[in-house]
């Protein structure tokens, strides 16, 4: 005979029993739930952090590549062209670096005491021969703290002496300057007489550099070898002609004898520059 109390205890126990599963199935699944949110959480944030560390990485990089666009002051100096107006400056400053050809003469004292009235320091490219002359304003130059450089020693403009032989007026000037200033003098940086610039004195710069002299040209000028000696608002127009747009020039000006207009023009050169938001610096 069915036992219909005893079929009712089986169901009630098997209902039991199917709810605990039931259960136990709804926490494993909310446990596993949880774990693997918290995992992809993790993983997330970790990621984030790697991205954020490789891109301060990267900045950093990129920073340390554009600082070192500047040359650093004490950085071996390589033989050839310097043009410090291709440098792309990272600092945000203007700068002018004012540069005298052709001395020392009657006019180098008066330009030393204006440089000396505004603090600023020059490069002087000197002539040998001149300095033959003048030996003591080459060492007033130097003891003043300005840049002594090589102009050559006869100063040939036409360049019909040929690479070896404009070398060798180089060398000239070089052993002259030496002499005069002895180990005060060290610098291998000349100007060419004219400048470097053109396809006809490609020879000369390459024989100059194998010799290992840098050599610097400029990019901006007052044009005061346009005539004997130009007016002062003539050197003042064409320097502010010369200068607009520019972060960083290098300004040629002359110290020949006959240069007296550039002296007086001298203050208001610096005081133009200065109120074009320019600094002052020197080429080593």
């Amino acid at each position: 005979m069915f036992n219909f109390n005893r079929a009712r205890n089986t169901n009630k126990i098997v209902n039991t029993r199917n709810i605990i599963i039931f259960i136990s199935l709804i926490i494993i699944v909310t446990l596993s739930t949880i774990f693997i949110f918290n995992n992809k959480t993790e993983k997330n944030h970790n990621m984030k952090k790697d991205t954020s560390a490789k891109r301060k990485s990267i900045k950093k990089t990129i920073m340390n590549k554009r600082e070192s666009s500047v040359p650093k002051q004490n950085a071996k100096f390589v033989p050839g062209e310097v043009a410090p107006w291709n440098i792309k400056r990272t600092d945000g400053k203007k700068m002018a670096y004012l540069t005298f050809d052709d001395g020392p003469s009657v006019n180098t004292t008066a330009i030393l005491q204006i440089l000396d009235q505004n603090k600023i320091k020059a490069n002087f490219f000197i002539l040998g021969s001149q300095a033959v002359l003048l030996p003591n304003l080459v060492k007033k130059e130097s003891d003043d703290g300005q840049i002594i450089g090589n102009h050559t020693y006869s100063h040939q403009l036409n360049y019909e002496e040929g690479p070896n032989n404009f070398v060798n007026d180089l060398d000239k000037c070089d052993g002259i300057l030496k002499s005069i200033l002895g180990q005060k003098y060290n610098s291998e940086l000349v100007r060419f007489p004219g400048g470097s610039f053109g396809e006809n004195r490609r020879s000369f710069r390459e024989a100059a550099t194998k010799a290992g002299y840098r050599y610097l040209d400029w990019n901006d000028e007052t044009n005061d070898s346009h005539s004997f000696d130009p007016t002062v608002p003539y050197l003042l127009e064409q320097l502010r002609i010369n200068t607009v747009g520019k972060s960083v020039v290098v300004i040629l000006m002359h110290d020949a004898g006959a240069k007296k207009n550039t002296v007086l023009a001298l203050q208001q050169v610096i005081d133009y520059l200065k109120s074009q938001g320019f600094s002052f610096d020197v080429i080593k």
